[in-house]
């Protein structure tokens, strides 16, 4: 989890590098600006380990193929589950 952060704060660090360079070419984009910088990443912060917790829900989710379905008969018919 603390490589997505990194990956989060380098995405900050250019949209920081974006906004500075913008503003030294004089352009004024009202809504690229520091505060919804800082939303954006509160939000991929809170975002991307949301997508790693529902991938892995998906990953250990045993019924969702067919193989697994009949993989959970058979144990079922073993008395193993």
């Amino acid at each position: 989890m603390e490589k997505a952060k990194q990956y989060v704060a380098m995405v900050g660090g250019v949209l920081g590098a974006l906004l500075l360079f913008f503003q030294a070419l004089g352009f004024e984009i009202s809504l690229f600006n520091e505060k919804t910088i800082d939303a954006f990443l509160n939000f991929l912060l809170a975002a991307v380990p949301l997508a790693f917790a529902l991938y892995g829900v998906y990953k250990n989710q045993y019924l969702l193929t067919k193989k697994a379905l009949e993989q959970e008969k058979t144990l079922e018919k073993q008395g193993l589950k």
